[in-house]
């Protein structure tokens, strides 16, 4: 494993982390008649704090991006559901709340996860499949999901929701990073000119623009407590599936090396939730007279 892979994917996992909270702390006062709406992002562009949570969002998908290019997607993902140590790092000082059993157990499942998962795994790349129809087959999987999940949702908004909607857009941003690691190989092979001839870059843009909306939609409607776990469970084992089903990572198949790859996964997503429902995450959301009337007519 490259040190540098480590660190920049810890970067971005930091830089993520950070964000998401600045953006929850803007998106719970945006006005939910703009639910699933794009017309979310336009107010939401208006908050600083929210402009300021997309920055370091965007830093954290650019170091993520560099990550993606020299290391594995199954190296990678991992690394990067960190994020939650930092989200909740940010919103203990907010809220001042001590760590406590909790926090330290979902801290150390959480860390011992993806240690497990790394060595036992021992993910090296290897060459992208050339047969498109497992691309489209493992990507279309992952978006119909995504947008089946996106649907039920809108049907209940306050309820299972928010997890849902971020379940939707963490499977949305692990095809994006799978894109991402795609798009890079095809620069390094031929340029930007073979980037821009194929449909790589476009979808990318296009699942960005869905992602984030849903994403904002479950910050707006419910707190990180019950939103973030989703998003950043959701997020790795897409991004897995992507880089072992088409892209060529190998991973140890042995019977003692998929028990533990299991078992850390496994660990990483308790303690994602353990993390996430943490005292110290932040319970605000918008308040229940201003609930609009969301149901399809």
């Amino acid at each position: 494993m490259s040190l540098l892979v480590l660190v920049l994917a810890v970067c971005a996992a930091c830089c993520l982390g950070f964000g998401y909270v600045l953006q929850q702390n803007a998106a719970q006062r945006a006005p939910l008649r703009d639910f699933l709406s794009w017309r979310l992002l336009l107010d939401l562009m208006r908050m600083p704090v929210w402009l300021g949570g997309i920055g370091l969002m965007v830093c954290g998908m650019a170091l993520g991006a560099v990550a993606l290019g020299r290391g594995e997607v199954s190296l990678v993902e991992p690394l990067l559901a960190t994020n939650l140590l930092f989200a909740l790092a940010l919103s203990r000082r907010q809220t001042r709340q001590p760590l406590g059993r909790q926090g330290w157990l979902g801290l150390a499942l959480l860390a011992g996860g993806v240690t497990a998962f790394i060595v036992a795994g021992q993910p090296q790349a290897g060459h992208a499949t050339s047969d498109p129809w497992r691309h489209w087959v493992i990507m279309g999987a992952m978006v119909g999901c995504a947008l089946s999940l996106a649907a039920f949702a809108k049907r209940s908004p306050f309820a299972a929701g928010p997890a849902l909607l971020a379940v939707a857009g963490g499977l949305l941003y692990g095809v994006q990073d799978a894109l991402t690691r795609i798009s890079g190989e095809r620069v390094t092979e031929g340029g930007w000119g073979l980037l821009f001839s194929g449909y790589q870059p476009y979808a990318m843009v296009t699942l960005g623009i869905i992602s984030l909306i849903l994403v904002q939609s479950a910050f707006e409607t419910a707190s990180l407590r019950m939103s973030l776990p989703a998003l950043t469970a959701a997020q790795p084992l897409a991004g897995i599936a992507c880089g072992v089903g088409f892209l060529g990572d190998r991973l140890r198949t042995d019977a003692g090396a998929l028990a533990w790859e299991a078992s850390g996964l496994a660990a990483i997503v308790v303690g994602i939730v353990l993390l996430g429902m943490h005292p110290a995450m932040p319970r605000g959301s918008a308040p229940a007279e201003e609930v609009p009337d969301l149901q399809p007519r």
